[in-house]
């Protein structure tokens, strides 16, 4: 898997050991409340581990999911959240970010790499993303990259059942949104 590059990130494809710490940062509230069910609650102290070990990893061996940590440029030893992609008819990226470093626009960035990266490497003709609708910020960020509400549901996320949003964006709508952006400069 390949590791990509923003002006200020580096997002280096996931491995075991960056479960220590992913095990530091990750267990707030504020991070996980909006995260799947599927993510335990309270986190276990191995939380990091086993889910890096039996479903991140094998995931990424069979080329289900792409999965990297986010790390700034200023400090590549510090893990400072992640990013992924899934095959998956609904749900194809997912992101959580430390909270010092939340409200800067890194998540930004990284999803405009990774969202390239989907279309334009793996050659995926439709990006999905479910998300609650009050989580206000995930919701911000694919507006920036000209996605679309396509559905309200309801989902069960780590705070309980709540409406939500499945945002879309096709290959051609993506491209032609940064062909008309490079026109722009």
């Amino acid at each position: 898997m390949t590791a990509l590059e923003t002006s200020r990130l580096w997002l280096r494809p996931l491995e075991l050991a960056d479960a220590e710490q992913t095990q530091i940062l990750f267990p707030q509230w504020d991070i996980v409340r909006f995260l799947t069910k599927a993510v335990p609650w309270p986190y276990p102290p191995d939380g990091a581990l086993t889910y890096y070990r039996d479903i991140a990893l094998p995931a990424m061996e069979r080329g289900d999911a792409w999965h990297w940590t986010l790390r700034l440029k200023t400090s590549p030893d510090q893990l400072i959240g992640s990013i992924s992609l899934m095959r998956s008819e609904a749900e194809n990226r997912g992101f959580w970010l430390g909270l010092p470093w939340q409200r800067q626009g890194l998540m930004s960035e990284a999803c405009e790499i990774v969202t390239d990266f989907w279309f334009n490497v793996l050659a995926f003709s439709v990006l999905r993303v479910p998300k609650a609708t009050s989580n206000v910020a995930s919701r911000r960020i694919s507006e920036k990259q000209g996605m679309r509400v396509i559905a309200t549901v309801e989902r069960d996320y780590v705070a309980g059942r709540f409406p939500a949003e499945i945002w879309e964006i096709t290959a051609e709508e993506w491209n032609g949104r940064k062909q008309a952006s490079s026109r722009i400069v």
